[in-house]
This record gives structure tokens, sequence and C-alpha cells, in this order.
């Protein structure tokens, strides 16, 4: 049996040559069904489909290319030739596509450290949005404004970004002025019990609610409260008109600038401003 794996075939390749070049490229193709399995099993949360089916044809024929290359002396077929014209092809195009190259290695690092994730609220560089998309190339974003803005891979991974998401909870703040006139700590308790009536302000991290400032034209109360992250713009919205309406059943003012003139001696005028 030996002997016969040692017969020629053609040229210098005997039949052993042949046979240890099946198992290689057989091997490759086995190597390369678990890559892509692995692969989409771990990625599948972090990219789409058509991204994923990409990548992971990518790495299946990168592998197989590769045993090709390294069983073709072990057929009689010397690469070396091939190796240097494709070589110089390769040099080419990698010039002509420097920054096609660097959003692809950008992607998949990306992907592997994932910053950001699809539906996340975002600023990259003054651009803010909802991550619609993370391509091997390119991140789409849709803007508040409805508009939808492709970002090249590379400028996402090098810039610095906010994701307003990431964390489960966020923090947003008012400064409501009152009256020199009324009673601040009586101002803090319906601010307070308002903020405790509400399901979406949360309890932990506990809300700020003090005196921050004495302004010219009105004492400032510093209102802080933390909301989950999806909600935080609606409850926002929703305590800041409730803040005014229940101030203002209560009696409390909340002034608007005012100045005083003085004509002459004694004489006096209010001027609203």
């Amino acid at each position: 049996m030996i002997e016969w794996l040692n017969n020629i075939v053609y040229g210098s390749v005997t039949w052993l040559n042949l046979l240890i070049a099946l198992i290689i490229f057989l091997a490759s193709l086995m190597l390369a069904k678990i890559l892509s399995v692995q692969l989409r099993r771990s990625l599948k949360e972090r990219m789409s489909r058509e991204n994923l089916d990409l990548l992971t044809k990518l790495v299946s024929y990168g592998l197989i290319i590769v045993a090709i290359l390294w069983i073709m002396p072990t057929i009689g077929i010397e690469p070396s030739g091939l190796m240097v014209a494709g070589g110089i092809v390769a040099l080419a195009v990698g010039f002509a596509s420097q920054s096609i190259i660097g959003n692809l290695i950008s992607g998949l690092f990306l992907m592997g450290e994932r910053p950001v994730k699809i539906g996340d609220l975002i600023d990259i560089s003054g651009q803010m949005g909802v991550v619609e998309d993370i391509h091997i190339i390119s991140t789409t974003i849709r803007t508040l404004e409805g508009n939808f803005i492709r970002i090249p891979n590379e400028t996402v991974f090098t810039s610095s970004i906010t994701n307003y998401t990431s964390n489960p909870v966020r923090r947003f703040e008012y400064s409501v002025g009152i009256s020199y006139a009324d009673d601040a700590e009586k101002a803090i308790k319906i601010i307070k019990e308002i903020i405790d009536q509400h399901p979406l302000a949360l309890v932990n991290p506990k809300p700020q609610v003090y005196v921050e400032t004495l302004g010219d034209n009105s004492v400032d109360i510093m209102i802080r409260i933390w909301s989950p992250a999806k909600e935080w713009f609606a409850v926002k919205m929703e305590l800041l008109r409730v803040f005014k309406d229940e101030l203002e059943e209560s009696g409390i003012e909340i002034p608007f600038p005012q100045r005083v003139v003085w004509f002459g001696g004694n004489q006096q005028q209010e001027v609203e401003g």
C-alpha cells in the first residue's frame, strides 16, 4: 500500500502528494464551516443578517484560498509566479482603496468592541441620531429630524462617541425660578411630591431638589431627576408642565424678568422686560 502511494502520477507528484493535498483541502473546508457557525452564533446579535453573511463568506473563502496556496507546491504547481502577479495587483488595489480597507478594518473592530449597537441614541462628532444599521464599511444613523446619515466606520471608530442609551437610566434637570415673596421650602415640597407620584421618576438614584442660586429676578430651584433612558425625554417634558401647573395652583409665582426704572427723585415705574 505504501509503495503504491509512492508511485508517480505526473512529474514528481505521487499519489501520496495528492492524498495529502486532498486531506488539507477537506480539512480547510471543515474548518471554514466551523468558523462560520461560530461567527454566526457570536455575532448574530451584533450585526445584521446581510453583514454577517458577508463576513462569514470572507472568512471562509479566505481560509480556503490559504489552503489552496499551501497545497499547490504539493501537487506540483509553483505559486511563486502567481503570488508575484497577485502581489502587484493587490498593491495597486490597496493604494486605490485605502479608505475602503480602513473602513472595513474599523468595521470589524466596531463589531468586536461594540461601542454602539442598533437602536442606540448616539452623538458622533456632533451628529446625533439613532443607529439604524452597522455595515462592514459604514454605519447608518437616523437623526432626530428623520434624516439618514451614512458615516464611514473609520470615522466612527476614531471619533468620540456619546452613547445616550447604553446606560439604562439617564438624568435630566431643570432650573425653576420662583418669586422672592414665595416660600422656597413649600415649592420644594410640592416639587418632591410631584416627583414621588410619577411612575417613571426613579427613586434610585435619588432625585435632587434644592435652592441653587438667588437670581436677579427669582429664587432658582435646581431639580435633577433620573428616569429610564428610553423614556427620559417624555418624562422630562411631562414633568415640566406638571411643575408649572401645580406651582401656579398653589399660589407660587414663576416670575418673568423685571426692571425698576427711576424718573427724577421719588417717581418710579415698574417696566416688564
